[in-house]
């Protein structure tokens, strides 16, 4: 598989160029030039098959020439010990549980194959900084994904106005770690702002072989895809009319990777993007120009996104296939008060707790489900992204359960100190690299 720029159409590179380099020269970011067929793959494959072997059976051939099988099935098996778990609830719903990795959040599934990958790539040339931005569950994802991996650092930055968790003290570089945490005083877009401006700058991105694990990288992205192959072998057995996905959609990186799953040829007949109050790409997906809104603060803060990063991909989808956009996208936008009474229903009718993404995702998908085009005909897998004692309290208040906290999870709420607290600029980022080395 080769990559192109949302900007233009050559120079193509590869998928190990793509990752290592993560963004393009001319500002765009990369997507796949072209996808092959993969049905032939998967369509056989049945509900006995493990996580781990479907990645193992599909990487290389997604990556003919840079993953051979048995690299393929080393990568499958150091990134994966959990998998999804898709859990029928009835006729017309399921649920496909994306928070059993290290740390309760769907990222863990894509972080785990880019450090996975990266490390394999990597095996026998060169060495390769990692620099991404979290607002707390990606840098611990980051963090546990990437410790200890061979011939790579990760750089985490943080802005300020909140503590930095979830992460070791005895993992940093200065105690013979690999991770390096570095506050920034500024907001997470100045975080996001100086990762970009650091991969533009060459000599310095070369030097430390910079790139990115945050969803700008295709690494990252392209692994998203698998989860959704994963949920459609575990269920088509039991499939009795149309396939819908419901996605929580904040940045738009797991419906991208639903569509490229689409494009591998998996039998699919819609994705839902479900948002807040928000509703950053409602208009645009129908067909409207994208304008940016102001931002709205919402009871399922990791949807409260009003500028998407993956703007760019979902605008490159549009011009290759804008009949599917039109028919095959349908934008939800749940409000807060319609979010709580998804969280209870969802524990009333199943006895199954949610977060309040989940619930968003779950409250669009019976809203189509029962609308006058589908008329209860079809059966909506909804993206479960995140554990339910990520946000305790907040769960329990609304269904008046007490969520118990996995052991695993709990050590993600101990504090730590940054390595460095800095302005928010690129000199002061090189800095403070630069002086751990």
């Amino acid at each position: 598989m080769q990559f192109r720029s949302t900007q233009s159409h050559d120079p193509l590179v590869s998928f190990k160029d793509a990752v290592l380099r993560c963004l393009p020269q001319d500002g765009g970011l990369y997507v796949p030039a072209a996808v092959p067929d993969m049905r032939q793959f998967f369509l056989y494959m049945d509900a006995g098959t493990s996580y781990p072997e479907l990645v193992a059976a599909i990487a290389p051939v997604l990556l003919q020439g840079e993953l051979n099988p048995f690299s393929a099935s080393r990568v499958a098996e150091s990134a994966f010990d959990f998998e999804p778990e898709l859990k029928q609830l009835d006729e017309n719903f399921s649920l496909l549980t994306l928070y059993n990795g290290p740390t309760g959040v769907f990222k863990d599934f894509g972080i785990a194959f880019l450090a996975a990958v990266m490390e394999e790539l990597l095996k026998n040339n060169g060495r390769a900084m990692i620099l991404s931005a979290s607002r707390g569950d990606t840098g611990a994802s980051i963090a546990r994904a990437f410790y200890q991996r061979q011939n790579i650092t990760a750089v985490i930055l943080y802005p300020s106005g909140g503590p930095i968790r979830g992460l070791k003290p005895e993992t940093f570089v200065p105690q013979g770690g690999n991770i390096i945490p570095i506050q920034v005083r500024g907001t997470f877009d100045d975080c996001q702002r100086l990762i970009a401006e650091t991969i533009m700058d060459v000599p310095f991105a070369e030097r430390y072989g910079i790139t990115s694990a945050n969803a700008i990288n295709p690494g990252r992205l392209l692994p998203q895809t698998f989860y959704y192959l994963y949920a459609f072998i575990k269920i088509k057995k039991y499939l009795k009319g149309d396939l819908i996905f419901s996605v929580p959609s904040g940045n738009f990186g797991n419906l991208i990777a639903g569509l490229y799953a689409w494009k591998f040829g998996m039998p699919v007949n819609g994705f839902i993007a479900a948002m807040n109050a928000n509703n950053a790409f409602g208009d645009f997906i129908q067909g409207k120009t994208f304008i940016p809104r102001s931002l709205v603060y919402t009871n399922s803060p990791a949807l409260d996104v009003s500028r998407p990063s993956n703007y760019e991909r979902l605008v490159a989808f549009y011009q290759e296939a804008p009949a599917v956009m039109r028919n095959m996208v349908y934008p939800a936008a749940i409000s807060n008060e319609a979010t709580l009474s998804s969280m209870e229903r969802i524990w009333k009718r199943y006895r199954v707790l949610s977060d309040p993404h989940t619930a968003v995702a779950f409250a669009a998908a019976e809203q189509l489900a029962f609308s006058k085009n589908f008329g209860g005909h079809v059966h909506v897998v909804t993206l479960a992204t995140g554990h339910p004692a990520k946000l305790p309290n907040f769960v329990e208040k609304t269904t008046g359960q007490r969520v118990d906290v996995p052991e695993k999870l709990a050590g993600l709420w101990e504090k730590a100190d940054p390595i460095a607290l800095i302005g928010p600029h690129l000199d002061a980022l090189e800095g403070a690299i630069a002086s751990c080395f």
